[in-house]
């Protein structure tokens, strides 16, 4: 089955290359992804699928039937770009200014497209359903969630679910992937330090909430050094301070806006208590208050073991075992979480970086690119991992 998959999807290579480019050039922020969200539904409608658009806003779920009654498995991509000037100088450069596909988005469209097509001309070799999900605003406004809300896991639901996502960190021709935890959580929290106006002059005379902010900042780390064990990963990061008026006035008030990650979901449900009850502790020793306000987001990518085992499988035989790493887990996050939430699944990590070709920026990097050969690879794993798991079930 491999040999006959890999030939199809080499076939397809170019038409992969040309979807990513066109991606690239019109890249569309969370929830606008309109045009994309257009030539998907098309091109799902065209290979006989059901098609259903505007799911969770932009996003669109094709179901491809099979030959009969069996297991339904979801296969998912996210579609949204991010609002980076692009810095390349590529013919397929973005041609919208201030926004970018600088993660790897438009690989994922093109890459599950791919698998798209290969399976629609296989319908009648495999039991049960395949549920494509391309889902908007993952970057920013857990589209995920959306979706789900606007019932894109119903009728039918899913048994189990698959992803992947493109890593310049790994070289091309290079997999990770591995069971348990596989990316942390993200929660986002404000903190607002109230205290006293007061002149600079007399300090006595005011509650100084920027006074406050500094022992919170440094006192929040003990969180992760004193709070959790150490095997598990957290990470405390306040990204945003705004407070004060001018040199002289005493401020009344700081804003602190900050997010927190782990890959415990048990360290995870105790973060907001542990929060209040040190922010309580200073903010009375400095004679201020404070108000926590916890965004909450979305939770660790947990990747189930059964699948794992089955994309590892499936990615020894697409670029050898040697080729395929366990690695350690990220302290990024993404919202496929949600979808590991509801069915078990796997989201791995296909290699795009090439260091001679200059293939090596972050993601989020205004000369963020990929090497497309990474495509072919991540639609043939994919592709391979869903045909193994309908006929085996």
């Amino acid at each position: 089955m491999f040999e006959t998959l890999r030939t199809e999807i080499q076939s397809l290579e170019p038409e992969l290359i040309r979807l990513r480019r066109d991606f690239h050039r019109h890249p569309e922020l969370g929830l606008e992804e309109t045009r994309s969200a257009g030539i998907i539904a098309k091109r799902l409608e065209a290979l006989g699928m059901e098609v259903a658009e505007g799911v969770g806003r932009t996003g669109v779920v094709g179901l491809l039937e099979g030959r009969g009654p069996g297991r339904t498995l979801l296969l998912r991509a996210d579609m949204d770009a991010l609002p980076i000037q692009e810095e390349n100088e590529t013919p397929y450069r973005s041609e919208v200014d201030g926004v970018m596909h600088a993660c790897g988005h438009d690989g994922h469209m093109a890459i599950l497209l791919g698998v798209a097509e290969v399976l629609s001309r296989r319908r009648d070799r495999f039991p049960g359903r395949v549920k494509f999900i391309f889902q908007p605003g993952e970057e920013a406004f857990d589209g995920a969630r959306l979706m789900i809300e606007d019932g894109a896991l119903a009728n039918p639901r899913p048994d189990a679910a698959l992803g992947l996502h493109l890593a310049s960190s790994l070289p091309v021709g290079r997999v990770g992937v591995r069971s348990g935890p596989a990316m942390a959580s993200s929660d986002a929290f404000t903190i607002r330090l109230l205290g006293e106006a007061g002149h600079g002059a007399h300090p006595e005379g005011g509650v100084d909430a920027i006074l406050i902010s500094g022992h919170v900042i440094t006192s929040l780390q003990s969180l992760v050094s004193r709070e959790v064990p150490a095997q598990q990963p957290l990470v405390v990061h306040i990204g945003l301070i705004r407070g004060g008026t001018a040199g002289n006035i005493i401020a009344d008030r700081v804003t602190l806006r900050a997010s927190v990650r782990t890959l415990d979901k048990e360290v995870r449900s105790t973060i907001p208590a542990r929060l209040d009850r040190i922010l309580g502790g200073i903010t009375a020793a400095f004679r201020g208050r404070h108000e926590l306000t916890y965004l909450g987001g979305v939770g660790p990518v947990v990747n189930d073991a059964a699948m794992t085992a089955l994309v590892q499988s499936c990615a020894a035989q697409c670029v050898g075992a040697e080729n395929v790493v366990s690695g350690e887990p990220t302290m990024g996050s993404d919202d496929v979480a949600r979808f590991l939430e509801t069915a078990p699944g796997c989201f791995f990590f296909v290699g795009s970086g090439n260091q001679e070709q200059g293939y090596s920026r972050p993601h989020h990097h205004p000369r963020f690119d990929i090497d497309e050969r990474a495509l072919a690879i991540g639609a043939e794993i994919l592709a391979c991992s869903a045909l193994t798991y309908l006929t085996s079930g």
